[in-house]
């Protein structure tokens, strides 16, 4: 496990495709758990250890999640998330280029929770959720571009879906519209960053998660 940051109140790790942040119905250890056991074994905390979640990464994405080691640090930062005053940095690879260099995305979602899955609607449909990202286009490799994306709402699968609706799919995203899979099963979006204020100390704080090993990766973030 890869630990990208950690005080008294925080601890922030870099997420690998396979891996969930919480647990499901897969039964599948998550992310919260082997953090609370690293801490468990590092500090040698006797009892029960806390790992609060303050948000979620889809399991085919990679990049830096954060949990909170305390109730005090977790309310702060479950309060900094649903006022939007994190910054949240995603990258993606996709083969089409959007038509614009840089923009501004707004849609309307709706969930099929029995798929999984978001659909992305221009004009309000009852139900559905508004989802705003902007995006620009950083690098690109000979058959790549490589998008920079931030999230002005939080909805599900909302980068996913925002970019299949716009014709640019995200590498390896079977679910919505790329043609094959990624070798590893995951997709090529990944969290690259969070900034917000510590939740305690009130320092600005800016974590950022290395890329995947993975070759196009390396390739196409060189320099960045």
């Amino acid at each position: 496990m890869e630990v990208l940051y950690e005080d008294n109140h925080l601890i922030a790790v870099n997420k690998n495709s396979s891996e969930i942040v919480q647990g499901d119905k897969t039964g599948d250890e998550p992310l919260s758990e082997a953090v609370k056991r690293y801490l468990k074994e590092k500090y040698n905390k006797p009892g029960n250890v806390f790992c609060g979640v303050t948000h979620r990464l889809d399991r085919p994405v990679t990049g830096v999640v954060l949990f909170a080691r305390t109730s005090k640090a977790l309310a702060r930062m479950n309060k900094l998330f649903q006022t939007h005053t994190i910054t949240k940095t995603y990258w993606a690879i996709v083969k089409q280029q959007p038509e614009e260099l840089e923009g501004r995305l707004a849609h309307y979602l709706i969930r099929n929770e029995k798929q999984n899955k978001s659909y992305a609607y221009e004009t309000p449909k009852p139900g559905a959720k508004h989802a705003v990202l902007s995006y620009k286009v950083v690098a690109k490799s000979d058959n790549y571009t490589l998008l920079e994306i931030q999230l002005e709402t939080g909805r599900h699968h909302q980068i996913r879906a925002q970019l299949a609706k716009i014709g640019s799919p995200i590498k390896g995203d079977l679910k919505y519209g790329f043609a094959r899979s990624n070798p590893d099963g995951g997709i090529s979006l990944h969290a690259h960053s969070l900034e917000f204020e510590h939740p305690v100390s009130g320092e600005k704080i800016k974590i950022v998660a290395p890329v995947p090993s993975e070759k196009l990766w390396q390739e196409i973030t060189q320099g960045l």
